[in-house]
C-alpha cells in the first residue's frame, strides 16, 4: 500500500477510536447543526489529550509516511523581486523542509514558534496529507498546508493575498485554510474539554489561592465575533460562550450563536446549562463557608443571573472595603482571565477583523483558534496570547450593558450563597493585607 495512503488510514483508525471512547463517556449532544459544540468531557478526556498532545504518538502516526512531497514554493515569477513583509523563497523552503526559523520573523506569520510549529506539523501530517481537492491533487508538503492555513488564521488575509505571497492557486489557499479548521476541529477538538471531578478540584484551588474565594471552578463569558454578510455586505456577528480556567485555558467552548443575544440568554440556550441544572456538571461534594453549604459555581459579568452556581457580582450598595467591595474586587480578579482569553483570541488576526466567510466556516474558525489557543498554553508558546486585556474589557462592558436584561428575581439560596462568599473575601482580603 502507498505510504501515505497507510499513514492516513492509521490515523484514521485512531482518531475514530479515540472519538467512540469520547463518545461511549458523553452522551452529551447538541442539537442546533447550525452551533459548533466543543466541551463537556470527562476522565476519557484527558486520557485521549495526553496520549495525542505526546511526541511519541506524532511520531507513530507519521513515520509510515517515508516519502513526505517536497516543493518549493516561489513568488510570482511577474515580480522581480518579493516586495516587504513577504514571505520569500528561502523562508517558504524552511517551511516545507521543516527548520527553524528566527522567532521574531516566524510568529508574525504563522501566530507560533518554529518549534511549535514543527510539532503541530508532525503531528496533523497525516490528516493535512490524506485529502486533496476532487481531481486536483496538490503537490504540497504537510508543512506548506499548515503555513498555509495558519497564515490565514493569523494574519486575516485574503485568500488572494494569500495565493500570491505563497505561490499557489486561490483555491488552494481556500481549501489549505478550511481543511485546517475541519482537522482541527473533528480529530482535536479534545484539546478543548471540561475537567473531570478530580481537575476542577484542582482548579478551583488555583482560584482561591488568587482571592480566598473556595470552591469556584472557571469564568464563563461570551465572546463575539463579526462576518460580512454576503446578501447585503452589512456586518452581522456570532456568539461564542467561552468557559476557561486561571490560566485562560478554555475547558468549553459553544459558537453559533446569532450576536444580538444576550449573554444570559445564550447560556439559557446552552447544553452547559441543562447538564449543570441536571447534575451533571458542579456535582462534588459542597464545602461548609460561613456556616452555608456552598457547591461548585462559575463566575460571570453582570448580564449573567445570579444563580446557586454562577456568581455574579453586587450592583447595589457597593461600598469599598465592605464585604461587597472585596467580594466585587475578588470577583474582578477571578474574571480577567476569561478577558484575556477573549483578548487573546481576537489577537488572531482572522478574528480581529469581520470575516468573510459562511456561518458554519466562521464558527469552524472560532474552533480551531480556541483549539490553538490551548495549544500554544501546552506547549508554553506564548506567540499569540496576550499578557493584558488591551481594549476589550471596556468593550465588552459597553457590549454587555447594551445586551443586558432584567433577570428574574434571584433566588433566596443564590443570594445567602453570594453573602456567605463575600463574607469570606473580606476575611480573606484582611487575612492578606
Amino acid at each position: 500500500m502507498d505510504p501515505r495512503k497507510l499513514s492516513a488510514l492509521l490515523s484514521s483508525l485512531v482518531s475514530q477510536h479515540l472519538i467512540l471512547i469520547i463518545i461511549l463517556f458523553d452522551s452529551n449532544k447538541n442539537d442546533d447543526n447550525n452551533r459548533h459544540f466543543i466541551s463537556h468531557g470527562n476522565t476519557a478526556f484527558a486520557i485521549v489529550q495526553h496520549l495525542l498532545s505526546s511526541q511519541q504518538i506524532a511520531a507513530s502516526l507519521s513515520f509510515v509516511s517515508v516519502s513526505r512531497k517536497r516543493k518549493r514554493t516561489h513568488c510570482s515569477e511577474s515580480d522581480s523581486e518579493c516586495a516587504a513583509g513577504e514571505i520569500t523563497d528561502e523562508q517558504l523552503d524552511r517551511v516545507g523542509l521543516g527548520l527553524n526559523w528566527d522567532p521574531d520573523s516566524f510568529r508574525p506569520f504563522f501566530g507560533m514558534k518554529s518549534s511549535t510549529f514543527e510539532w503541530l506539523a508532525g503531528l496533523l501530517e497525516p490528516l493535512l496529507e490524506c485529502r486533496d481537492p476532487v481531481g486536483s491533487p496538490l503537490n504540497l508538503s504537510a508543512e506548506l498546508r499548515l503555513g498555509i492555513g495558519l497564515f490565514r488564521l493569523s494574519t486575516g488575509s485574503s485568500y488572494a493575498e494569500i495565493s500570491r505571497r505563497f505561490g499557489v492557486s486561490e483555491s488552494v489557499t481556500r481549501f489549505c485554510a478550511k481543511h485546517l479548521c475541519r482537522v482541527l476541529c473533528t480529530n482535536f477538538r479534545f484539546w478543548v474539554a471540561f475537567p473531570s471531578p478530580e481537575e476542577l478540584n484542582s482548579v478551583s484551588l488555583e482560584f482561591e489561592q488568587l482571592t480566598g474565594l473556595p470552591n469556584c471552578c472557571d469564568v464563563i463569558d461570551c465572546a463575539r465575533f463579526n462576518i460580512v454578510n454576503e446578501i447585503n455586505g452589512g456586518i452581522d456577528s456570532i456568539a461564542a460562550q467561552i468557559v476557561v480556567d486561571s490560566s485562560s485555558r478554555i475547558l468549553s467552548i459553544i459558537a453559533g450563536f446569532k450576536g444580538d443575544k444576550s449573554d444570559s440568554k445564550v447560556l439559557k440556550c446552552s447544553t452547559l446549562c441543562k447538564d449543570v441544572e441536571e447534575g451533571k456538571l458542579l456535582n462534588s461534594t459542597p464545602l461548609i463557608v460561613n456556616g452555608l453549604p456552598v457547591n461548585q459555581y462559575f463566575i460571570g459579568d453582570c448580564d449573567y443571573p445570579l444563580l446557586p452556581w454562577l456568581m455574579v457580582p453586587f450592583v447595589d450598595n457597593v461600598v469599598p472595603g465592605s464585604f461587597r467591595g472585596e467580594f466585587n474586587a475578588a470577583h474582578c480578579t477571578m474574571r480577567a482571565s476569561a478577558l484575556k482569553t477573549v483578548a487573546s483570541l481576537k489577537s488572531w488576526g482572522i478574528l480581529e477583523r469581520p470575516m468573510r466567510e459562511e456561518s458554519k466556516a466562521s464558527v469552524a474558525v472560532v474552533g480551531a483558534c480556541s483549539i490553538l489557543h490551548n495549544v500554544l498554553l501546552m506547549r508554553e508558546d506564548d506567540s499569540a496570547l496576550c499578557e493584558g486585556m488591551g481594549d476589550y474589557s471596556v468593550q465588552h462592558d459597553q457590549s454587555s450593558q447594551q445586551h443586558q436584561q432584567h433577570h428574574e428575581e434571584a433566588s433566596i439560596e443564590a443570594c445567602r450563597i453570594r453573602d456567605a462568599l463575600a463574607k469570606q473575601a473580606r476575611v480573606s482580603s484582611s487575612a492578606r493585607s
